[in-house]
């Protein structure tokens, strides 16, 4: 069967918070960009009454307060605005999906994009009735939000129950880290680079450190993440992502399934953590009142609705280890957390220092560090070693940095992750998104966690907001010499 010219990107939850705020101002950009010609049109669902004219005044509003003024032009925005439509929904309503197959029903073939901006525990409903509607031919797609399910059963359901619709090759489980710029920058450092290869290993780096820290609380997630925390919402796929990225080895190839066969190997190599070691190798956190940025703020209990649950983290730090010939011996340390010192995302990949210094009073205790920042700003940063200016005739050391980056600053070429990842459905390029075994895999050793938490109680331990953390999370890796990396 031959895949037809044109696309109908449908999104179940079109007036979430999601769809308004990431996915819509993605979709005009890619139409300001000329690469969205063949999207012929977008419908968004939702229970709340809404005409096609009321949808794109909401939209319209809405991009006036998340887009950048630069990107606006209003020509631009009558041809996406008159892609859009609103289509009322109950996605638990059969009947409703027979008006949606009739409001998205098109002389010329077209494919249908659905894209589940909701719940997981809806994922299950929407593809049996979608199935049902008819509107699922060989060639439509169906994209899933994270995170995929609570635990590797629920996940193994769902992904179940999505393959009896969908097959696998027209399944985009997103995560949308792996459509920024410097993550997929990192496979050209790695690969393209014959100067990085020889010492990516553990004879020669020391350790690596994945952070993704967050100032904000848990806001509007709450009834969320009080069932959740944060091993689950930020481990169980950001963190896995990039360790993968950074842990895996050479693909054969850059096709799709050569990659991610190579993460898979990844994620099997973990050691798992059990009620033995647990204590030692990871922390959990919550949060206390405290001052985020000069300002007050209360504590995860003392908002409201959250006074059961004393024994959801919203911080974890964790030292991991990746069983295999290139990385045994090398910890990597994992960290994120909501009401922290300030909102970063970064690797640091640090290089073992040399055994002695030649430099008379050298103590000998800064080292090479490659750091990878992935939010607020994205850039590539090579710490290296420099002689201090003056004419002292003792060579004296310092830290000094150096940029390895192209321009991302260029505002012209920043797209946002949601722009490549949408892009990447529409051409059927599932690069930078998980294959099944990949996620459950995830779930796999994250599970194994929170069972060794519930076997050795280890409960969450109290930090003040506007902090890194609890202190038993910044000793993690002093109890081997080692520190966290403070920007």
């Amino acid at each position: 069967m031959s895949i037809p010219h044109y696309t109908q990107l449908v999104i179940f939850g079109g007036t979430g918070d999601l769809s308004l705020r990431k996915l819509q101002p993605a979709l005009y950009k890619l139409q300001r960009e000329g690469l969205l010609d063949k999207v012929s049109a977008i419908y968004a669902l939702g229970r709340s009454a809404s005409s096609d004219a009321e949808y794109r005044q909401l939209v319209f509003d809405k991009m006036q307060e998340y887009l950048p003024k630069h990107f606006w032009d209003q020509q631009h925005w009558q041809n996406f605005a008159a892609k859009l439509h609103f289509v009322h929904l109950d996605v638990e309503d059969p009947g409703d999906y027979a008006r949606l197959a009739e409001a998205t029903k098109r002389e010329v073939p077209h494919r249908n994009v659905f894209y589940l901006a909701t719940s997981s525990t809806l994922y299950t409903p929407i593809c049996r009735n979608l199935n049902s509607s008819g509107m699922v031919d060989a060639n439509a797609a169906v994209v899933l939000e994270k995170p995929l399910g609570h635990d590797l059963k629920s996940c193994a359901a769902i992904n179940s129950e999505v393959q009896r619709v969908f097959p696998e090759q027209n399944i985009f489980r997103i995560d949308h880290y792996l459509g920024k710029e410097t993550v997929q920058n990192l496979l050209v450092l790695r690969f393209g680079n014959a100067l990085f290869g020889p010492l990516w290993n553990s004879q020669h780096i020391d350790n690596i450190q994945i952070t993704v820290a967050e100032d904000i609380g848990v806001g509007g997630r709450g009834d969320f993440y009080a069932k959740t925390g944060a091993l689950r919402d930020m481990v169980q796929n950001h963190l896995l992502q990039l360790l993968c990225l950074v842990a895996m080895e050479p693909p054969a190839n850059l096709q799709p399934n050569t990659i991610r066969d190579e993460k898979v190997k990844v994620l099997r190599a973990l050691r798992p953590i059990g009620a033995d070691n647990a204590k030692a190798k990871t922390v959990r956190g919550q949060y206390q009142a405290g001052a985020i940025h000069g300002k007050p703020v209360a504590g995860f209990l003392e908002e409201t609705g959250f006074e059961s649950s004393d024994n959801t983290e919203t911080f974890v730090a964790i030292e991991a280890e990746v069983h295999n010939w290139r990385w045994e011996g090398t910890p990597f340390y994992l960290r994120t957390g909501k009401r922290l010192t300030r909102r970063f995302s970064e690797i640091v990949v640090e290089f073992k220092k040399h055994p002695f210094s030649l430099f008379e009073g050298d103590p000998n205790d800064l080292s090479n560090k490659l750091v990878i920042r992935l939010q607020p700003e994205e850039n590539i940063t090579l710490y290296k070693l420099n002689k201090k200016p003056g004419l002292s005739r003792q060579l004296k050391l310092e830290q000094v940095e150096l940029n390895l980056d192209a321009d991302l600053h260029d505002e012209t070429q920043h797209h946002e992750a949601y722009e490549r990842l949408l892009l990447d459905v529409f051409e059927g390029d599932q690069t930078l998104f998980m294959r099944r075994d990949e996620v459950e895999a995830c779930w796999q050793w994250v599970d194994g966690i929170i069972d060794a938490w519930q076997d050795a109680q280890v409960k969450p331990k109290s930090y003040v907001s506007g902090t890194m953390g609890p202190s038993a999370a910044l000793a993690l890796p002093e109890k081997s010499n080692r520190s966290w990396h403070e920007q």
